[in-house]
């Protein structure tokens, strides 16, 4: 039992036993003492004061007095005003540690058939363009968040819905039939989905310089000019072909996407994320029309005299949302109702967990209130985890103009500036250039990665590649270099020929036992980033963590203890800080070096 546990429980008993009050030990939440004052943890007695009939202070040293006559973890207490705070004995530290090395899998609580299933849904590319830094956050933080879920004892399905269909598409592929001169991957030299995504940056150029014209030759005005453009006309009447199932449109829609998805695999496997189901919008649409329409018999949607289908919202503060255009195609919200019947056909979903971008908010809030009216159980209490943009300093990013921050370009970037600045700080001297190179890789995807994950995921944020390559400061390559040092602290004390032993008897000091009770954080951590969908409190409990351990590296001497107890506790003290970086930074899909 850890020593939260172990005080909530004793503080619990001890209100009952003074004041004859039940309160759940689970409800009782000891805090870290602040540095100001004597103590390792404080519990605040507010909350019995008014039925104890006795001032905070006297409360406090009623409670404290039972926990030091009665409880062997704490040793004394002191009160400032409604405040209890402990110092636990010292050697009750060793239990403590002891307890977290036998535990391998200390802080993840495991699934079991009755847990519940969660599906986390997350990147949602499109096939007309290549992942980019906005896609970069999405699937990092969609995937940050199931490993959390899972370690919070959740059955855990990670799940892509890949639009794969629509008039974006079929702009990709006019482009490609009109100046792509057969081109492919191969015949170019160039990954799939790139290539698809310059011919959607190649289709809006020649239809804005369509559009130039008709206005400087017609006289329209820009509007007119984009209704009459014979481009767009061109790409609408595509999208219709494919809807209608025209061999020709849907033989090169195929082989095109095919290329795209050999691209997104090689992205995503380099980003280290994946997926348990993918799901494509040219398979759910149809679904999500037949259900729509479903709920026009059931007087859930009504039919407009142009043809089009909506839903009425009025009444839940929303307005109408258009479900079926008059012409029989569907939007955005059809699909996703589609995808959600395939869903739970396919699993039997407790919650659902949208990975979108905060842009989204009404789409997602209306989906949440045609689902529940269209029978989904878990529809009203869907979950948009809504996150911010990130920008770079340059700006914002538009995929139509080409000016998007491309995945692969940045992740190789940031791997050839983990190498240089590797290189120039010493920190990968005697590898050879295989070992260098993985280091960099790990390096320099671990910057991205934390760079993007330590900031509250609801708020925008801005990337800077050179502030998250830094090994100083917040930031993943700081953290990866610790973790390296633990491994070679740990390698050396082998090789010396240091073996573990007992050291429960040893009175830890000050800094030893500030890095076991930041151990003892680790669970709670977990269990809060579950609860408010935030991998940003794993990402920065991480580098509090390690912050900790610097100073017990610093002042406590290891390898040159003579004393073999005090040596042993050292030694165990490495090892767990380091499975539990380990463990933290696994959590936010970020490797940890070995050697550096």
């Amino acid at each position: 039992m850890s020593v939260d546990k172990i005080i909530s429980a004793a503080v619990s008993r001890a209100v009952k036993e003074l004041y004859g009050i039940d309160t759940p030990a689970e409800s009782i939440v000891p805090q870290a003492t602040r540095k100001e004052f004597e103590g390792n943890m404080t519990i605040v007695v507010f909350p019995w004061v008014k039925a104890a009939r006795k001032s905070p202070e006297a409360v406090g040293a009623e409670i404290g007095a039972w926990l030091e006559a009665n409880e062997p973890a704490v040793a004394r207490y002191n009160v400032v005003k409604g405040f209890l705070n402990l110092v636990i004995e010292p050697t009750f530290w060793n239990g403590v540690l002891a307890s977290i090395a036998a535990d391998k899998d200390y802080g993840f609580r495991k699934a079991d058939e009755n847990s519940p299933l969660v599906m986390v849904e997350y990147s949602s590319p499109n096939t007309n363009k290549p992942l980019h830094l906005g896609h970069v956050r999405n699937n990092l933080l969609g995937y940050s968040l199931a490993e959390i879920l899972k370690a919070c004892g959740n059955r855990v399905v990670k799940t892509n819905i890949v639009n794969d269909r629509g008039i974006h598409i079929c702009k990709s592929m006019l482009a490609w039939q009109k100046w792509g001169d057969g081109a492919t991957p191969e015949s170019a030299g160039v990954k799939g989905d790139h290539l698809i995504g310059d011919y959607y940056v190649a289709f809006d150029k020649h239809y804005r310089e369509e559009v130039r014209q008709l206005m400087d030759e017609n006289g329209m005005s820009k509007e007119e000019a984009e209704a009459a453009s014979p481009l767009m006309a061109e790409a609408r009447d595509m999208l219709r072909r494919w809807e209608a199932g025209d061999k020709e449109v849907r033989g090169l829609w195929e082989m095109m996407n095919g290329w795209v998805y050999d691209g997104f695999g090689e992205t995503y496997k380099r980003m280290g994320v994946d997926f348990d189901k993918i799901y494509y919008e040219s398979q759910t649409y149809l679904e999500g029309k037949e259900k729509v329409l479903e709920g026009l018999e059931k007087g859930i949607m009504y039919r407009k005299e142009d043809g089009s289908v909506w839903a009425d919202l009025t009444a839940d503060g929303l307005d109408h949302k258009l479900l079926l255009r008059s012409d029989g195609t569907s939007v955005y919200m059809t699909q996703d109702i589609g995808t959600a019947k395939m869903r739970f056909a396919d699993y039997p979903i407790d919650k659902m967990i949208y990975v979108v971008g905060n842009e989204q908010n009404y789409h997602f809030q209306v989906l949440s209130l045609l689902l529940d009216k269209l029978g989904f159980k878990w529809g009203k209490d869907l979950v948009h985890f809504s996150y911010g943009m990130v920008e770079l300093p340059s700006g914002k990013m538009k995929s139509r103009e080409g000016t998007v921050v491309d995945a692969d370009d940045l992740m190789e970037s940031m791997v050839r500036d983990a190498r240089r600045v590797s290189d120039e700080m010493g920190k990968i001297q005697g590898m050879n250039d295989a070992e260098k190179n993985a280091v960099a890789e790990i390096v320099g995807l671990g910057a991205l990665k934390y760079f993007l994950l330590k900031v509250d995921p609801r708020k925008n944020m801005m990337f800077n590649p050179e502030e998250s390559i830094d090994f100083n400061g917040n930031t993943g390559p700081f953290i990866q270099y610790a973790y390296a040092r633990m491994r070679s602290v740990l390698r050396r004390a082998a090789e010396a020929g240091h073996t573990a032993g007992d050291y429960s008897q040893v009175t830890p000091g000050e800094r030893e036992i500030a890095l076991i009770q930041r151990l003892t954080d680790f669970p709670s951590t977990v269990a809060e980033a579950g609860r408010s969908y935030s991998p940003a409190l794993i990402a920065n409990y991480a580098y509090d963590l390690v912050k900790e351990y610097n100073q017990f590296y610093h002042d406590c001497p290891i390898l040159r203890e003579e004393d073999a107890a005090k040596l042993s506790l050292r030694l165990e003290l490495t090892e767990v800080t380091a499975r539990t970086v380990a463990a933290a930074m696994g959590l936010l899909g970020i490797r940890v070096p070995e050697r550096m």
